[in-house]
C-alpha cells in the first residue's frame, strides 16, 4: 500500500494517518487506533490490519501493508458479502511474526 491508500475504508483513514497517529501517540494497544478518526469502528474489516500495523510499530518497523489497494478492497467486499475473512489477512510476508491484540 502507498501512504495515501485507505486502510479504514468506512471512514477513509489512510495508512499515512495511521502511521502519524502511531508515531505521535505511541498507543500501548492496537484498539486505541480507533482514536484516529474512527479507524476500525465501522464494518470492522480493517481491525486485523490495524493490529498488524500496531505490531510493526511496537517492533520499531515502519508500519506497512504489503497488499495492493485493489486486492484489499476486493477481499473486503467478499467479507461484507459473506461475513467471513480469509484464513490470514492479505498483508504479505509476516517477517515480523503475529500481530498483537488490542
Amino acid at each position: 500500500m502507498q501512504p495515501d491508500d485507505e486502510v479504514c475504508l468506512c471512514f477513509h483513514v489512510s495508512l499515512r494517518k495511521i502511521r502519524s497517529y502511531l508515531a505521535r501517540e505511541n498507543p500501548p494497544v492496537a484498539s486505541m487506533i480507533s482514536d484516529c478518526l474512527g479507524a476500525g469502528t465501522g464494518c470492522q474489516w480493517c481491525v486485523p490490519f490495524l493490529r498488524h500495523l500496531h505490531s510493526q510499530h511496537t517492533k520499531g518497523v515502519e508500519p506497512d501493508l504489503r497488499v495492493s489497494p485493489e486486492e484489499y478492497a476486493r477481499t473486503r467486499l467478499v467479507y461484507r458479502q459473506t461475513g467471513s475473512r480469509p484464513a490470514s489477512p492479505p498483508v504479505g510476508p509476516q517477517e515480523n511474526g503475529p500481530a498483537s491484540g488490542g
